[in-house]
């Protein structure tokens, strides 16, 4: 592991697939408050023609795992979308009435509006409007083989920690370019902490960095303040607040970090995303702080909780970020 070496993202792909929907909406070209279904029209099966565009950026779609179930990762593009598109909606659920998170459903469904309604493939379109802009030369949302081997030893491997030996993660071949040849608007970003940083770093200077503007300032605020307030999440069991694709700081709820969260000493205007019981990055623009970390190991969500937080209290510490901070009610 060196500060150059690309790891997976995992979730935290979400809020560059966020920046993405987000630059198609200031453009004019969607709608969030529109029904999915008015560029993916088979999306409307079972009960969800009116699930919005707003609705799956905050996870309040009810549409969490495919119906039937089947693993997600062994799907290609394509058939996931017909799988998302089959599944029914959850029994009871109201769209924007209840929450709980969508670890993959919910954003690949927005990668394919992303590529119907801009026409180019979503891991071509974010290399183009996002990570080029950025800098982000590292960074990729899906690999080749020729591109994986030219990385030679700066691919890191991600393990399966939680017990015993280490193994490299089953779930998608994380050891080989196969498990990063598929594009996953969810959690299938792969680049180094310095690259990922770059997007919160983005986020801090209102939707522009280096000169590169990449979002105007009102879509900045309008993702990453609180869109969604006070809804316990079914999937997490807890309170947590969202923007547009970003979990806002929800210290309040619970006088103490979230799955996720950004330690102790974190303002309550922080936003960000984690990824997969490893990666964590945010943002808090009342200390002027972006960060990202990832491990090479998942060792459970209790353990990674339990080894993200007390670095990330570290960090504001070691800069003198550690003042009194107000963790106020939203």
């Amino acid at each position: 592991m060196r500060s150059d070496t690309l790891l997976p993202w995992f979730s935290c792909t979400k809020p560059v697939t966020a920046i993405a929907v987000a630059q198609l909406w200031e453009r004019g070209r969607i709608d969030l408050d529109e029904p999915v279904a008015t560029h993916v029209p088979e999306f409307a099966a079972g009960g969800k023609a009116g699930v919005t565009l707003r609705h799956v950026l905050t996870h309040t779609g009810g549409f969490r795992s495919l119906d039937p179930p089947v693993d997600a990762w062994t799907l290609d593009w394509d058939d996931l979308v017909a799988a998302i598109c089959a599944t029914p909606l959850e029994v009871g659920w109201v769209p924007g009435a209840r929450a709980g998170y969508h670890p993959v459903t919910g954003f690949h469904v927005l990668g394919e509006v992303i590529q119907r309604v801009d026409g180019r493939s979503f891991a071509d379109y974010v290399s183009e409007e996002i990570l080029e802009p950025l800098d982000m030369g590292d960074s990729w949302m899906a690999l080749d083989e020729r591109r994986y081997d030219a990385y030679g030893d700066r691919m890191g491997v991600m393990y399966e920690t939680g017990a015993g030996r280490p193994e490299p993660v089953p779930l998608r071949g994380m050891d080989s370019w196969r498990g990063f040849r598929r594009a996953s608007p969810s959690g299938g970003g792969v680049g180094p902490m310095g690259d990922l940083v770059k997007v919160f770093e983005l986020f801090l200077g209102a939707g522009e960095r280096e000169g590169q503007r990449v979002l105007q300032p009102t879509t900045v605020e309008a993702m990453t303040r609180r869109q969604r307030v006070g809804m316990r999440d079914e999937t997490f069991g807890m309170v947590i607040d969202w923007g547009l694709g970003l979990m806002v700081n929800s210290w309040s709820y619970r006088q103490a970090p979230t799955s996720y969260g950004y330690g102790e000493h974190a303002s309550p205007d922080a936003f960000g995303h984690g990824g997969q019981q490893s990666s964590l990055a945010f943002a808090d623009p009342v200390h002027g702080l972006a960060m990202a970390l990832c491990c090479n190991g998942r060792p459970g969500e209790p353990a990674n909780h339990r080894r993200t937080q007390p670095v990330v209290t570290a960090l504001y510490e070691a800069l003198g970020l550690a003042g009194e901070v107000e963790h106020r009610s939203p």
